[in-house]
């Protein structure tokens, strides 16, 4: 019993630990506010991918990505995978150059939702009446939106979709999340090589010519775009997936109040009953887990 408890409290801790980096990316980049978002991407990729080989060669487990590398299938729906995240970091960080972190801690809220309704379409999964309702109230959090603001809320949608997407696709291939984080940088590679060199005959290094703090804090943020993936490889291994959909909601809710009260960016009424339609459907969602975990712990 002693043992379980422990084990409970350490995937607790790396689940804290996880979202809690995800949620004080907003703050982190920020600092890189001189770094255009494409050049950001370029330099978490391939400081991110440096450093998951650094991981690699310490664990010596480089015969992992190797045998995915031998699928073709596993290879497709990874470079699939990188477009998808590659996206979705471009977006994230797009909004934060742009003072639009609201809108981004939105996208992230919306993100189960958004994986409940792939389930059904894509995955035919069956929704009992808590998750067709959630799914309802998103929608209709994503049309407040759109009648609030004048136009849709693409930031929101982007990141909620591209991340949605992102998890089903990975899902789908049995990789470890750090094997699989190195295949997905080295997917991207080539096309931010290409994006490099384009601006390289234009001038405008992507990868060099920065002062001592911002190519630090450049490298450091290809390590975290790792670790927050390695706890929470760590957490899932240790948690049940409610407790871990539960933790989830750390990074938005970091998120949305780092917009608000340390960024100061206005919070419209309107968008603030966006966000009550969301939390309410998060709140059936949960509760439509929880109530399917008792049943499987039961059974």
């Amino acid at each position: 019993m002693a043992l379980e408890q422990q084990k409970t409290l350490t995937g607790i801790a790396c689940g804290l630990a996880a979202y809690g980096m995800w949620g004080f990316f907003p703050l982190f980049f920020r600092q890189l506010a001189q770094v255009a978002p494409a050049d950001l991407l370029c330099n978490r990729a391939f400081w991110g991918c440096a450093f998951v080989s650094l991981v690699l060669t310490v664990r010596r487990q480089w015969h992992l990505p190797m045998a995915a590398l031998r699928r073709p299938q596993y290879v497709l729906r990874l470079f699939v995978a990188a477009l998808l995240v590659g996206l979705n970091w471009l977006v994230f960080l797009w909004a934060i150059d742009q003072h639009r972190v609201i809108a981004a801690s939105l996208g992230y809220f919306l993100t189960p939702l958004v994986s409940v309704l792939l389930g059904m379409l894509v995955l035919k999964e069956r929704l009992n009446g808590k998750e067709w309702l959630s799914v309802a109230l998103a929608l209709l959090a994503v049309a407040n939106e759109f009648f609030t603001l004048g136009s849709l809320p693409w930031v929101s949608l982007v990141l909620g979709v591209s991340f949605g997407l992102y998890g089903l696709v990975r899902k789908q291939v049995p990789v470890d999340a750090v094997s699989g984080l190195w295949l997905e940088t080295m997917s991207m590679l080539p096309l931010l090589a290409a994006y490099a060199l384009w601006q390289g005959a234009a001038g405008h290094s992507v990868l060099t010519g920065f002062g001592l703090k911002t190519q630090a804090l450049l490298v450091v943020a290809g390590a975290l775009t790792a670790l927050p993936l390695m706890f929470f490889a760590a957490a899932t291994q240790r948690l049940s997936l409610v407790t871990v959909g539960m933790l989830m909601y750390i990074n938005p809710t970091m998120q949305f109040l780092t917009a608000v009260w340390i960024f100061g960016e206005p919070l419209q009424s309107g968008r603030l009953f966006t966000f009550a339609l969301i939390w309410a459907g998060l709140v059936l969602y949960s509760w439509s887990g929880w109530s399917k975990y008792r049943r499987a712990r039961a059974a």
